[in-house]
């Protein structure tokens, strides 16, 4: 199961690179065809825009599993491990839910929008719903294994605060990343 998971985030951190070296040909491209030819790729915006967005929902679902979003954590780094656990749970549940409602929401303009073309490129618009589908599926599958390891006491105590300090920060001596740079 373990190597089926690494390879999902494999295959989306290449679909991620292609997405983005297609983004940087066809803008890169875009602006010398128009700067020095005088003409342009016709689609060039509209894709770019299309694979922005996959990109970014891509992003998000590794940045998901990784705990590798920002956050503020005062409140939590204060609280006993059991009111830790509480939040950890809460905060959980929440994302679940919006991310139902997510997934709900894009499968519905999804459906709504596939027999839309789109006016550049003549690819129907769902496509582009189709990417919160994409998110809105794993995250709640990587949420709900994060409940399960909450309730099964997978997670240890130091990991009850789930996001990722800034990189430009210091860190210290006493953190985890701390002991790792040291």
């Amino acid at each position: 199961m373990k190597t089926m998971v690494d390879a999902y985030f494999w295959l989306l951190r290449a679909v991620i690179a292609v997405l983005l070296a297609a983004m940087v040909v066809l803008v890169f491209g875009n602006v010398v065809l128009r700067y020095g030819f005088n003409s342009g790729i016709a689609i060039s915006e509209e894709l770019s825009r299309w694979l922005f967005v996959w990109m970014v929902f891509l992003g998000a679902i590794i940045g998901l599993k990784e705990h590798a979003h920002l956050g503020v954590d005062s409140l939590v780094k204060v609280l006993s491990p059991f009111s830790r656990k509480v939040c950890y749970g809460l905060s959980h549940a929440l994302m679940l839910y919006a991310s139902v409602l997510l997934t709900e929401g894009s499968w519905k303009q999804t459906v709504l929008n596939w027999d839309t073309v789109a006016p550049a490129s003549g690819l129907s618009v769902g496509l582009f719903y189709a990417a919160g589908i994409v998110f809105g599926a794993s995250s709640c599958v990587i949420i709900v294994h994060e409940l399960y390891r909450l309730a099964t006491g997978q997670i240890a105590d130091a990991d009850l605060i789930a996001i990722s300090e800034s990189e430009e920060l210091p860190h210290s001596p006493g953190t985890a990343r701390g002991k790792q740079q040291a």
